[in-house]
């Protein structure tokens, strides 16, 4: 896993600019006024994503739309793979530790039923 894909997406406006192009190419200017931003910050921006790799840009006539590229963020998704592997185990854990706390009450009053 680069580090290059979490510093790219670490910054707010940028990941902002991914939840956009997760619906289709872009052009900067409509990035730009979707996210209120002056279009040389969006430029910036995208320019950031780029050299991540995150982005493509398609040139379409005289317009330059940017396209989100699933590549990164399949290796970012196989990399947080093994911690949601780790957590699912521990929320499992979690669950049947709470199971046996629901238990136990339940034990208690047969017992104590019981020694009636």
């Amino acid at each position: 896993m680069d580090s290059t894909t979490f510093s790219a997406l670490a910054e707010p406006n940028r990941l902002r600019i991914v939840d956009l192009l997760a619906n289709g190419p872009l052009p900067v200017g409509e990035i730009a006024e979707r996210l209120q931003l002056r279009q040389p910050q969006a430029s910036k921006h995208l320019r950031v994503l780029l050299e991540a790799g995150l982005v493509e840009v398609e040139a379409e006539a005289n317009r330059r739309n940017y396209k989100l590229r699933i590549e990164p963020l399949k290796e970012l998704d196989a990399w947080l793979e093994r911690y949601r592997q780790i957590w699912n185990e521990r929320y499992d854990n979690l669950d049947r530790y709470l199971k046996q706390l629901q238990e136990k009450p339940k034990e208690s009053s047969k017992f104590e039923e019981e020694m009636k």
